[in-house]
Parts: C-alpha cells; sequence; structure tokens
C-alpha cells in the first residue's frame, strides 16, 4: 500500500466525521477542576472541564486543539462523558490504548465509536494525541475525588 492509500486509511470518512462533531466543545464557564494535557511531539492539547456529582461526570466540557484522530477520540468520549464514573473511564481508556499498543479489541459499550481509531495502531506517533482527552478527564476526576 503506498503512503497516500494509509493516510487515506487512516484518515476515513468515520474519523472525520467524529473530529467534525465533538460533543461539549467549550469550556465550562464554572468547572470543578481542569486539566489540560499537551502532546510534545505533535503539540496537540486538549483542556478538560468537570463538574463531579456523586462520584459521576455531572457537567463535562473540551477545548480540543489537536490531529483529527485526537479529535475523533475526544468526540467518542464526549458523547458518553456526562453521567460516567471515573472507574468507567479508566476501562475505555485502558481498552483503547491496549487496542493501539498491543492489537487489543476496540473498546466495547458505551465507548464502540472508537472502533474507528483501529487504524492508527500503526502510527505509534499519533497515539499520544489520541489519548489527551481520555488522560485529562482522569486527571481532573483525581482531583475532583480528592477535593471531595
Amino acid at each position: 500500500m503506498s503512503g497516500d492509500d494509509d493516510l487515506i486509511r487512516l484518515y476515513s470518512q468515520r474519523i472525520l466525521a467524529l473530529a467534525a462533531d465533538i460533543p461539549h466543545a467549550r469550556r465550562l464557564e464554572a468547572p470543578q477542576v481542569s486539566s489540560k494535557k499537551r502532546s510534545p511531539l505533535c503539540g496537540s492539547t486538549v483542556t478538560v472541564d468537570l463538574v463531579v456529582t456523586d462520584g459521576r461526570i455531572a457537567e463535562f466540557g473540551q477545548d480540543v486543539k489537536a490531529c483529527a484522530l485526537g479529535q475523533a477520540s475526544a468526540a467518542v468520549l464526549g458523547r458518553q462523558a456526562i453521567g460516567l464514573d471515573r472507574a468507567e473511564v479508566a476501562a475505555g481508556r485502558d481498552a483503547l490504548l491496549a487496542m493501539l499498543k498491543s492489537g487489543g479489541p476496540a473498546p466495547g459499550a458505551p465507548f464502540e465509536e472508537a472502533e474507528a481509531l483501529q487504524p492508527a495502531r500503526e502510527y505509534k506517533n499519533r497515539h499520544a494525541s489520541i489519548m489527551l482527552a481520555w488522560d485529562a478527564t482522569l486527571e481532573a476526576f483525581d482531583e475532583a475525588l480528592a477535593a471531595a
């Protein structure tokens, strides 16, 4: 497969559609906690704002400045974030990372849309950008739980 074919496969219509429709793509006016993560390799950044109530995400906002893969990943998380507890976010993150790094299966419900990111397995330099929203969410979650 030529380099152009690889890029076409990597930036599939599904990835581009996810990237174009990121839920909660704004900062919260009064977040309980915030976390910003940056990929040093590509410069992508994601800032996540949370309000956590009773151990679950009550409000979620994200400012995503990333490649289409990072945007698509943030979209998958953003579609499901409200109502999740930390363990559910961590399980989705861990499944996504295993899919990328060790050929594991795509994450299950509620994050099954992350299957669209499977072609990125071969592009290790993109993995950090794909994980930014997840890592920022977990860091913010930990801060919220520690303050509670």
